[in-house]
């Protein structure tokens, strides 16, 4: 038989039920406030002057990587940011603004972990939100402008030889990428010109930084407009096969070989059976 209940009894029930309705409720709004990005975005962002808006945003997102005057974090953190994540980024100070334009812009950043190799992705942040950003990070320091290229007058039989030069050991000639030690070489069909100078002299991750002596604003002009020109290349020699060079056309001489040897062996097979 049950023993009945007191008053205080019952008391103490109701209010672990509705402490757990209550710790459930809290859940499920924190779990809600929190994005699935875990990119956080200040309230009322068009009341903000872009400075304030990208100290706000620099501080919710990059500060625990960054340092919270952009000072760079050069010893890990384990746990130490947003989200637990591990704090460890370079030193802002005196990147300008062509840095924070291009890893914004072509969405490598933000990270979820240092360890993470940087890709290009969806951008986490609108464009006033990227534009902000750019003028907080160029505020910690001199540092480079946002390039302004020109390549509508470039010449493109220069600019494929610079590209071959410079650049194609690692991109492939028209720019559909490829593989080096431990990462993948990115895809240029994606690139705005401004993207591709910006690349040019940062050097982004493994990517070399080539300085104005190494490939001058003229040059890099011609570049851009290579690059920019192989998005519709020309097969005049027929189909492109992936634009990627020797290997799917070697693999395609292999196997129309290989159907012709199939097909002459089979004739002679019954030619000899037929004598």
């Amino acid at each position: 038989m049950r023993p009945a209940r007191g008053p205080r009894a019952r008391s103490r029930l109701t209010l672990a039920s509705v402490a757990l309705v209550l710790a459930g409720l809290t859940f499920a709004v924190v779990a809600a406030a929190q994005p699935s990005s875990g990119v956080v975005h200040p309230e009322n962002e068009a009341g903000k002057s872009p400075k304030q808006l990208g100290a706000e945003l620099f501080a919710g997102n990059c500060a625990s990587c960054h340092g919270s005057r952009g000072q760079g974090i050069s010893v890990p953190r384990p746990n130490s940011g947003a989200g637990e994540i591990t704090g460890q980024g370079p030193d802002l100070r005196g990147v300008g603004a062509i840095a924070p334009d291009f890893y914004l812009r072509t969405g490598r950043m933000p990270l979820g972990s240092p360890t993470e190799v940087p890709q290009r992705h969806q951008p986490a942040f609108n464009n006033r939100e990227i534009r902000g950003l750019v003028a907080y990070i160029a505020a910690l320091g001199k540092g480079p402008a946002i390039p302004k290229p020109k390549p509508q007058r470039a010449s493109l039989s220069y600019g494929l030889e610079l590209f071959t030069d410079h650049c194609a050991g690692c991109h492939q000639v028209v720019g559909e990428g490829g593989y080096v030690t431990d990462t993948k070489v990115p895809v240029l069909q994606h690139a705005t010109a401004k993207q591709i100078a910006e690349a040019v002299r940062i050097g982004p991750y493994v990517m070399p930084k080539f300085s104005k002596k190494a490939i001058s604003d003229d040059d890099l002009n011609e570049i851009i407009a290579y690059v920019l020109s192989t998005r519709a290349p020309d097969d005049r020699g027929g189909l492109g096969i992936g634009h990627i060079g020797p290997v799917p056309e070697g693999l395609v001489a292999w196997l129309v070989a290989g159907v012709v040897l199939v097909g002459v062996c089979g004739i002679i097979g019954s030619r000899i059976k037929a004598s």
